[in-house]
């Protein structure tokens, strides 16, 4: 007999289509076969999680058409499971499996749409943190304020993509025009989203915007964000581009090194 584990694991990997031929016979028939009885349970975990993905990635769908989507998540869903208890967390990697999914690989677009869908619901779910105050950057010595670190609101992240996936989401809405077209040929984009009050919004930055931002984002301190921002735009305005950034409320803390260990500290 096995342990409760093994038959939690055992019954697992089957709801998922993993063959567990040894596991019919620990299921009760009760006027239905074991393997029919075990194909609902199966039938039940696909439909759910498959509506999961369509839930986060509803334009993917729109541009693959709903049956296209359901046989990728046939796919994925197998390969992927679930590893959290929340769905709305489910299908971080999804982007991914489109990017290596072979019947979808001339859709170049179709990753990074994925990518901006999943960005959205991440923002929407994220915790809240209130803004800096923007006194609170006078507060730090000169001396030490390239090495500042901010940390930005939990909610924002940035895409960067070469396929304008901002107007392909847009023009994939229900209130969109129908007839509306948007060309590939159109340019890349550089996106920003966050949860503003109770709406997650998003925008195109300008290189200099987007390269000090994303640096931050990823750690960086404010003097490696600083060299971003001018090595994608020379001629950026350091100071006005810092001012906007604390001005959109997205810097929720401060840190910076201590003079004696060069380690970050709150500030």
């Amino acid at each position: 007999m096995p342990s409760l584990r093994e038959l939690e694991s055992s019954f697992g990997r089957a709801l998922l289509g993993e063959a567990q031929d040894a596991l019919l016979d620990l299921i009760a028939a009760d006027g239905l076969a074991p393997a029919a009885r075990l194909r609902v349970y199966r039938n039940h975990v696909l439909v759910t999680l498959t509506d999961a993905l369509k839930a986060t990635y509803p334009v993917v769908c729109r541009l693959v058409d709903e049956r296209f989507f359901r046989y990728a998540a046939d796919r994925y869903i197998p390969a992927h499971p679930p590893a959290v208890p929340c769905l709305f967390e489910y299908g971080e990697s999804f982007a991914e499996f489109l990017r290596a999914f072979g019947p979808c690989q001339h859709l170049e677009y179709l990753p990074d749409v994925a990518r901006l869908e999943w960005a959205i619901n991440r923002a929407l779910h994220a915790d809240d943190a209130p803004a800096l105050d923007a006194a609170r950057l006078v507060e730090v010595p000169a001396d030490r304020i390239g090495g500042v670190t901010l940390a930005l609101h939990p909610s924002v992240s940035f895409l960067s993509s070469p396929w304008p996936v901002d107007r392909i989401w847009r023009a994939n809405q229900p209130d969109a025009d129908p007839d509306a077209t948007v060309s590939l040929d159109a340019g890349g984009a550089q996106i920003e989203v966050r949860r503003l009050g109770e709406d997650v919004v998003f925008r195109s930055l300008d290189a200099a915007s987007y390269a000090l931002r994303s640096a931050l984002a990823r750690g960086g301190s404010l003097e490696h964000a600083a060299e971003a921002a001018q090595r994608a735009d020379p001629g950026v305005d350091l100071a006005l581009t810092l001012q906007q950034l604390v001005a959109d409320g997205i810097v929720t803390s401060i840190a910076a090194p201590s003079p004696a260990t060069h380690e970050a500290g709150p500030w």
